[in-house]
């Protein structure tokens, strides 16, 4: 007992005391997140009396609203800093929750999802650059993957919480996301100071088109764009995992959505048990080929579930993509902030959130299109193809970013 509590002292040494704080408060606006999402099509279907096309509708006005969100708050984020968009962010979240569970009309629901993905969004650049801005380059990696356990942490409770709430007013679920992301505005406010570099306090002196116009240097970045294509194809894989898979194990294999539910306690008990172990292992091996191993084995564990018709290889499927998650997940996001000039890390994390988006807009349409066909294996066969793409383009970058550096001096912006 006394090593492991030597172990956790020592971890906890191991990064700033700010960073702790970023995560706790994180862990306490992830949690309002987690009661309330997995619900969301419960919610519609029995408060307006629609079905699951209005539903995807809406989860498709959530991707729209994330990209505009995630543009602004990424641009804003460099400009004005991260800790005012991310208070920003929570207090604008926390209003719109209310409204949502207040609003009786479908129409006005629709238009308050635009809203509430543009503000829950405009914080997500800011917290990842702040986190990067936190951790050296050499600590990302496993910063991220405790992050991850964070996440995962809270998904695992929520819902459990969440269920219970349900059961007796959907309004309490709202109302509870909406005081648990004001309590984080309050605890960001009072104890997470700005971490925007200081050598770039300059570009406050910027004009807002000037600010904007910064992305036109993300984009002319082609290896970074061809990551992003690359984190694609991985993001079209895994977004299966809360869209489809629980209907295809339903419909195809006879397995109730309790045992669905079992898979996604697997994967979260194991991001919890062994991501850190795993980050800090992969640590040790070059960024692109970690990515690359990561998407191969998500890419086969979805693979898998188009070959096996017993709950027993379904879990075996669970861990392989689990495991190939918990290897490409952290590894992603530390090598946005490695491709990222300082004063264009929001813009940069912000950019990068087309590669779940872009999978989120179009990917549940697509399989679901394949599920309604009647050919459903296939879609699992299509995951194990897109798989075996995004590591051969990991495989490419890395060979490029070996042969050029990662990081590379931009273009300056013109007026």
């Amino acid at each position: 007992m006394s090593k492991t509590i030597q172990q956790i002292k020592d971890m906890y040494n191991d990064y700033p005391r700010t960073y702790w704080t970023l995560m706790g408060v994180s862990f306490i606006d992830h949690l309002g997140g987690a009661l309330l999402f997995p619900f969301f099509a419960l919610y519609i279907t029995s408060k307006f009396n629609v079905g699951m096309t209005e539903v995807g509708i809406l989860f498709a006005l959530f991707s729209i609203s994330s990209f505009i969100g995630s543009a602004l708050g990424g641009a804003l984020s460099d400009r004005l800093g991260r800790r005012g968009m991310l208070i920003f962010s929570l207090i604008s979240t926390s209003i719109s929750s209310v409204l949502m569970g207040l609003v009786n009309s479908l129409e006005l629901f629709y238009l308050l999802a635009l809203l509430v993905g543009i503000f829950t969004d405009v914080g997500g650049p800011a917290r990842q650059a702040m986190m990067a801005d936190l951790l050296p380059e050499e600590k990302r990696v496993s910063g991220f993957g405790i992050f991850r356990v964070v996440f995962n942490i809270s998904a695992a409770i929520g819902p459990a919480i969440g269920g219970f709430m349900a059961t007796r007013s959907y309004l309490v679920l709202f109302l509870t996301d909406a005081l648990l992301s004001f309590i984080t505005a309050i605890l960001v406010y009072r104890y997470i100071p700005e971490t925007k570099p200081e050598q770039h306090t300059d570009i406050t002196r910027e004009s807002i088109g000037t600010t904007f116009r910064g992305y036109f240097i993300v984009f002319k970045d082609r290896i970074f764009m061809f990551y992003i294509f690359a984190s694609v194809l991985a993001g079209l894989v895994y977004m299966n995992f809360n869209t489809t898979l629980g209907v295809f194990l339903r419909d195809y294999r006879g397995i109730p959505e309790s045992g669905y539910g079992l898979l996604i306690t697997i994967n979260a008990a194991m991001v919890v048990i062994m991501q850190f172990s795993i980050s800090r292992v992969i640590d040790r091996y070059k960024p692109m080929v970690m990515m690359a191993l990561g998407t191969l084995l998500s890419g086969m564990g979805f693979a898998l579930f188009g070959f096996v018709h017993s709950y027993g290889l379904a879990i075996v499927a669970m861990v392989i993509l689990t495991i190939g998650e918990m290897i490409w997940a952290p590894v992603s996001n530390a090598l946005v902030a490695m491709f990222a000039p300082e004063d264009k890390r929001g813009r940069y994390m912000a950019a990068f959130g087309f590669s779940w988006g872009i999978p989120f807009a179009i990917g549940p349409l697509m399989a679901g299109g394949i599920l309604d066909s009647g050919n459903g294996d296939w879609l699992w066969y299509a995951c194990g193809i897109l798989g075996v793409l995004g590591t051969l383009c990991f495989l490419a970058l890395n060979r490029t970013v070996q042969r050029v550096g990662m990081m590379r001096d931009p273009e300056p912006v013109k007026e």
